[in-house]
């Protein structure tokens, strides 16, 4: 599922559960939501590896390219 849909679904638990007073219900909604924004961060450094990667293999075989 998609960062915005457990972020959603987190957002839910946690307002039903201050509505009825089930703590439980609201701990559980803010941990979803802390697991779909620990997602979303490794994702982005996830991504930000591989360019890195692919940047730094570029620059190697155009070094070994040159006459």
């Amino acid at each position: 599922m998609g960062k915005h849909f457990d972020d959603a679904v987190g957002k839910g638990k946690e307002a039903v559960g201050k509505a009825t007073g089930d703590h439980g219900t609201e701990a559980e909604g803010k941990v979803d939501q802390a697991k779909s924004e620990a997602k979303d961060t490794t994702d982005k450094l996830k991504d930000k590896a591989e360019d890195t990667i692919g940047s730094t293999g570029d620059k190697i075989k155009n070094v070994f390219k040159r006459d």
